[in-house]
């Protein structure tokens, strides 16, 4: 018989985890910027990953710019846009079956994202797998979203499950933070555009949530003295 795990419950994040949203964003940002003879770098954008409100481009493109912009008719094309492109994006590689097997496990399942919940609660339907989350906590919930720890703390509330018992899946540096903050474990799943960046507080680096079989990840956690590790598929 398999070892007992002492995890009681997963905790995803939403953008850029179950779903790339995020690669999107930055990208139709980054178009905005070159139409007015600016870059947009990733040393500005990675502050919005994970979070709200870290980093105002249209601020940022009228410093550069000199120009005054309508912020909200600017940010709601691009949101137009993004949410297009959006809609041609699949799940990542595992989520499904990480969630399957999580069930087959008996751990509990939620998502918790510093997003609105119809964004999130929206795209979970769309591609039929809200039923696989006992319980949603997004960024409308809470006073302060990611990198506070609200945000899980709400999920682990919700499940009934204390937050030592939780494995948190996050791929952005904010939302390591917040796991971290609000005392549970953390696996990094960084995305194409988070790969670059620093992931302080990762216990587990998997290339994605394909790399690994749930149980194996959960195990590694759960073995003292382990360092952190880069799992490729």
């Amino acid at each position: 018989m398999p070892p007992a795990l002492s995890f009681a419950a997963i905790i995803l994040d939403f953008d850029g985890l179950i779903v790339d949203t995020e690669t999107s964003a930055f990208e139709e940002w980054q178009a905005v910027f070159r139409q007015h003879g600016h870059d947009l770098g990733l040393d500005r954008w990675q502050h919005t990953l994970g979070t709200v409100g870290g980093f105002d481009p249209c601020a940022h493109l009228e410093r550069l710019t000199g120009s005054s912009f309508d912020h909200e008719d600017l940010t709601r094309q691009v949101a137009e846009r993004h949410r297009t492109r959006c809609e041609r994006e699949p799940l990542l590689p595992g989520v499904e079956a990480t969630l399957g097997e999580a069930a087959r496990l008996g751990l509990q399942r939620a998502v918790a994202s510093s997003s609105s919940a119809p964004w999130v609660e929206g795209w979970l339907s769309r591609h039929g797998i809200r039923s696989l989350f006992e319980c949603v906590a997004t960024g409308d919930e809470v006073e302060r979203v990611k990198p506070a720890p609200d945000l899980f703390l709400l999920a682990a509330a919700r499940l009934g499950i204390a937050p030592h018992e939780c494995v948190v899946f996050e791929d952005s540096p904010n939302g390591i933070r917040a796991a971290r903050s609000a005392g549970m474990r953390c696996v990094a799943v960084p995305t194409a555009l988070t790969r670059a960046l620093p992931l302080p507080g990762a216990e587990l680096i998997l290339e994605s949530l394909a790399a690994m079989p749930l149980y194996d990840v959960l195990r590694r956690l759960q073995d003292p003295g382990g360092s952190v590790a880069r799992v490729e598929p």
